[in-house]
C-alpha cells in the first residue's frame, strides 16, 4: 500500500515481473478490504488519510496476515514500534525490487503450516498460530508467536540471539538487538511467568520446562 503513484506503479510492475500477483491501494480505508484476499501486505507508513502504524494496529486486530512495512522512516524507534505492533519485516527506502520480493517470499515461508510444539506448560499450535500456557490462550503478536515457536522447538536449548533474529526477523538482520529484548519482555509478560523464558547472558534465550529447570 503506497500513496505515491510515481513510487507505486514501478514497484507494482517490478513485483509482477518477479512472479507476484499484486493489488495496489493508496488509502488506509481500503486496506482491510484488500487484506481479506491477500497473502502478504506491504504497508507504507506515510499515507494521506491515516498513519501507517494505526493501519497496522487495525490489521493486527483482525488478522495475522504477514505484513511488511515499506517506508522512508529509518529511525530505530520507528522500527522497534513497527515490529512490536506485529509487522513481520521492516524495509527502509531505497531498496531493490529483487530484495523486496525475496523478503515477501521469506515471510510467506515462515507462515507455512507446521505441527504443534509442546513444552510442558506451553503448547504452540503452528497450523492455527495459537499458543496456550497452562491451558489458557495467550494473545501474541505475529513476531511474539514466531519467537515462542522457535524457542519451543527444543526446550532447554539456549537459542543464540543471532539465530533468533535471523529466523524470526531477517537472515541479514542489521537492526538493533534491542528489538529482540523488547519482544522477549512482552512474551514473558503475556505468558504470565517471566521465569519460563530464561536469559543466558552473552548467548541468548531458552524456554524452561514446567518444573522450572532446563529440559
Amino acid at each position: 500500500m503506497e500513496d505515491d503513484p510515481a513510487v507505486a506503479e514501478p514497484l507494482v510492475d517490478g513485483l509482477r515481473r518477479h512472479g507476484l500477483d499484486v493489488v495496489h491501494v493508496g488509502l488506509a480505508v481500503q486496506v482491510l478490504d484488500a487484506a481479506r484476499e491477500a497473502d502478504v501486505i506491504l504497508l507504507d507508513l506515510g499515507l494521506p488519510d491515516d498513519d501507517g502504524l494505526n493501519v497496522l494496529r487495525s490489521v493486527r486486530a483482525v488478522t495475522d496476515i504477514p505484513t511488511i512495512i515499506v517506508t522512508a522512516r529509518g529511525d530505530e524507534t520507528d522500527r522497534v514500534v513497527g515490529l512490536e505492533l506485529g509487522a513481520d519485516d521492516y524495509v527502509v527506502k531505497p531498496f531493490s525490487v529483487r530484495e523486496l520480493s525475496a523478503r515477501i517470499r521469506a515471510v510467506s515461508r515462515r507462515r507455512r503450516v507446521e505441527p504443534s510444539l509442546v513444552s510442558g506448560r506451553v503448547v504452540v499450535d503452528r497450523s492455527r498460530r495459537r499458543a496456550t500456557c497452562d491451558g489458557q490462550a495467550v494473545d501474541l503478536t505475529a513476531k511474539e508467536f514466531d519467537l515462542l515457536a522457535v524457542l519451543a522447538e527444543e526446550p532447554g536449548r539456549v537459542v543464540p540471539r543471532q539465530e533468533l533474529l535471523s529466523r524470526v526477523w531477517d537472515p541479514v538482520w542489521h537492526g538493533s538487538g534491542k528489538t529482540l529484548d523488547v519482544h522477549v519482555s512482552s512474551l514473558r509478560r503475556k505468558l504470565g511467568d517471566a521465569d519460563l523464558v530464561e536469559t543466558v547472558r552473552g548467548v541468548g534465550y531458552r524456554l524452561i520446562d514446567e518444573a522450572g529447570t532446563p529440559a
